[in-house]
């Protein structure tokens, strides 16, 4: 089952829930602000995809930063600020098993091409446990 990760109240992800919903795909909803998130979590997402695609630097979070939290990123403290504030990271995160879709805008295509079971499965989303 796909899991996507997020926020319940961000516009992008409730699109991205209700494509899934409309194309039955069957998904585990996990939201970073009430559900949590682990450093292993995210490292691994890192380890996946290429950090800065992770973080959102158009975020009104990514605004508030000082300048001096915004200069000379490296891996380790994009995580812990994105760690320390999980709206930084850019969403939905859209985790298949083999691959993590990051984004929902203009990939409805991008859904439908690395989701070949929409419109074939159950519809319905679970809870994070």
């Amino acid at each position: 089952m796909h899991t996507l990760y997020g926020i319940k109240n961000c516009d992008t992800v409730k699109k991205a829930r209700r494509w899934l919903d409309q194309n039955g795909i069957a998904y585990r909803f996990h939201d970073f602000l009430a559900d949590g998130l682990k450093p292993e979590q995210l490292n691994d997402f890192a380890a996946r995809v290429d950090w800065n695609t992770l973080l959102n630097r158009s975020s009104t979070s990514w605004r508030q930063l000082t300048a001096g939290q915004q200069c000379d990123l490296t891996l380790e403290k994009a995580i812990a600020l994105m760690l320390c504030t999980p709206t930084l990271i850019k969403r939905p995160i859209l985790d298949t098993g083999d691959k993590l879709i990051i984004g929902f805008t203009a990939k409805e295509d991008v859904y439908s091409t690395l989701l070949p079971e929409a419109g074939t499965a159950k519809t319905g989303h679970y809870q994070a446990e």
